[in-house]
């Protein structure tokens, strides 16, 4: 299966409780999504909402009532017995929010359990089960029974049992629901990995908000329905964004995937954003700090670079002196010009409303066209401040300042071409995200 083609669809799905009698219960409202080879995918929404219904059909556990669903391309539900079982072997692991331990069992039993089934040979299943609990860090309680470990060892033995079958498919019913804020962090940085590291597709039930930057796409649910789907402005999508999906405005977006993050903090989350998505989560980490202290100027652009510069390991970044020179003209030239626009609009409180507007538009403009650095003609010149009169003033999202862009002139637009149209987009929204928002 291509990484273009769904590994998970649904179309239509429906799920009722107790159809036909007097406490029937409708859990899923014939929704339809798509899930891509790769993503990491979170069901979120308060509890009874319909979340781990989808969870559990997707398993192979709950047959929809009307609708279908298809995992890689096959409906689960068309196998016989035999075969739904090997399903639910080699294609999905699951990990519940209880753990599901056998007590009598130790760790290494309780790891290597799942190839019994698969008549795998006692000797390769504990030998899988012992390299499962060495990568996690637990291969020293290889021999303890559950009763005796923290909540956190448990669910991270859960996790290597989930999956110890190597499945395509990783479920996680709130996998940190019981669990202590450290114990949380890990396990939930452990399922990154699984997702960065192994390519494995994980789909998480969560109603906890803070969880939710793990995730590539989110689907909200409320009331059994998707009520709507937001992208990850932060991860490279595996899936294309069509146009007109995402939320208005990147801060917009930011807030609702971090939405106990101050402004501030959303306007450092964007400026990191827009200088790099390569990193690893310590190295993004450690750069939002530096580049806070950036936009508080309390660090000088040398210094700024200077870090960026050293090594991890000693308090730095650890990126090459190409890139940090990079990086340092990028922020010093966006922090440059909106704290020359927010003086400008200062200096002109007195105006009129519509004087203050066109000012600000000139000045937009004129940065754009400095970040562009090509040639432009009067008849561009004029349609690239009418869409930024269009943006600043809210009539327009971030999509239809660059569809305008890149329509041919002849149509109404500016005649531009897509690249430049996504570039000068994207810095007119790192402009408005430091404070211009109109």
């Amino acid at each position: 299966m291509s990484k273009l083609d769904p590994i998970i669809q649904t179309k239509g799905l429906e799920i009722i409780y107790n159809q036909g009698k007097s406490n029937e219960f409708k859990a899923l409202h014939g929704e339809t999504l798509e899930i891509y080879p790769q993503e990491y995918i979170i069901l979120f929404g308060p509890s009874g909402c319909g979340k781990s219904t989808m969870l559990y059909t997707i398993l192979g556990a709950l047959p929809p009532s009307s609708g279908e669903i298809m995992i890689n391309g096959e409906n689960p539900y068309a196998y016989n017995a035999e075969q739904l079982v090997r399903f639910q072997q080699k294609t999905i692991g699951i990990i519940y929010q209880s753990f599901n331990l056998i007590p009598s069992l130790n760790v290494l039993d309780n790891v290597a359990l799942p190839q019994i089934f698969a008549s795998i040979p006692s000797g390769e299943r504990e030998e899988r089960a012992m390299q499962l609990l060495k990568r996690f860090g637990i291969d020293n309680i290889a021999y303890k029974l559950p009763g005796n470990l923290s909540g956190g060892q448990m669910q991270r033995v859960a996790v290597a049992r989930s999956l110890v079958m190597d499945p395509q498919i990783l479920l996680a019913d709130e996998p940190v629901g019981n669990l202590d804020s450290i114990s949380a962090e890990a396990v939930m940085n452990t399922l990154e990995e699984i997702n960065q590291r192994d390519k494995k597709t994980i789909i998480l039930v969560t109603h906890d908000a803070k969880y939710l930057p793990y995730a590539h796409r989110i689907f909200y649910v409320r009331d059994g329905r998707l009520e709507r789907e937001v992208v990850n402005p932060e991860k490279p999508q595996i899936k294309k964004v069509e146009a007109g999906k995402t939320i208005t405005t990147e801060i917009e977006k930011l807030a609702r995937m971090y939405p106990y993050s101050s402004p501030d903090e959303l306007k450092v989350k964007s400026l990191v954003n827009y200088m790099t998505q390569d990193m690893s989560f310590d190295q993004l980490n450690r750069l939002e700090e530096f580049v806070k202290l950036m936009i508080e100027g309390r660090v000088a652009d040398g210094n700024f670079k200077n870090v960026l510069q050293k090594s991890f390991d000693d308090g730095g970044i650890g990126l090459s002196e190409h890139s940090a020179d990079e990086m340092t003209l990028k922020i010093k030239r966006v922090l440059e010009e909106a704290r020359d626009i927010r003086r400008y609009r200062t200096k002109l409180e007195r105006g009129t409303p519509s004087e203050r507007r066109d000012k600000l538009i000139e000045r937009l403009r004129v940065y754009l066209l400095e970040e562009y650095g090509g040639q432009i003609t009067l008849v561009q010149l004029r349609r690239l401040e009418e869409a930024i009169a269009k943006r600043v003033s809210g009539f327009t999202k971030m999509e239809d300042f660059q569809n305008f862009l890149d329509m041919p002139i002849e149509k109404g637009g500016a005649g531009m071409n897509a690249k430049t149209a996504r570039h000068l987009g994207i810095y007119l929204e790192k402009l408005l995200a430091q404070g211009v928002q109109i």
